[in-house]
């Protein structure tokens, strides 16, 4: 389960259905990267307007290459919703924020390694929000990376209890 409370002057996202480039405008973001042996994670984003997208990335060198889910449905599916604080829930809007919710069962999480996980077992993960108000971009990351934030190595660590 995962919550992120984004402070934000203004919903910049249009996008209006699930698996588009979401990256591309205001976005939340989940890093999943339960085997450090492959360099294979899965990321999840979400938009304001409460469009997703999960993915499989394989980072190779840097080189991305990404597999959207197969059989996205029933029990392999992410539960999620987002809400506009002060404002509508609609693109550009002027709003206070906006919260974003989502439970990604570990289901969807197979063919990774280590899905799911057992106690004391030590993943590593990132969380990344974007916010694209003019007249720069601005972006949080919990861990630092490098380069760019598919720097999968500079994840920070969540031990499972």
């Amino acid at each position: 389960y995962f919550l992120f409370s984004c402070q934000d002057n203004k919903l910049t996202s249009s996008m209006n259905a699930d698996f588009m480039d979401l990256w591309k405008e205001d976005v939340a973001e989940v890093f999943l990267w339960p085997d450090e042996n492959y360099p294979t994670y899965f990321e999840y984003e979400i938009s304001p307007l409460n469009h997703e997208l999960p993915i499989l990335v394989a980072n190779t060198n840097g080189d991305l290459l990404r597999w959207q889910p197969f059989h996205y449905n029933a029990d392999r599916q992410t539960d999620h919703e987002t809400a506009a604080l002060g404002g509508e829930k609609k693109p550009g809007a002027a709003v206070d924020g906006w919260v974003a919710e989502f439970f990604i069962p570990y289901k969807l999480l197979i063919p990774l390694n280590h899905v799911p996980p057992h106690k004391g077992d030590r993943w590593r993960a990132n969380f990344y929000r974007v916010d694209y108000d003019e007249p720069k971009s601005v972006s949080w990351l919990w861990q630092l990376t490098k380069n760019t934030f598919h720097d999968y190595e500079s994840f920070g660590s969540i031990i499972f209890n």
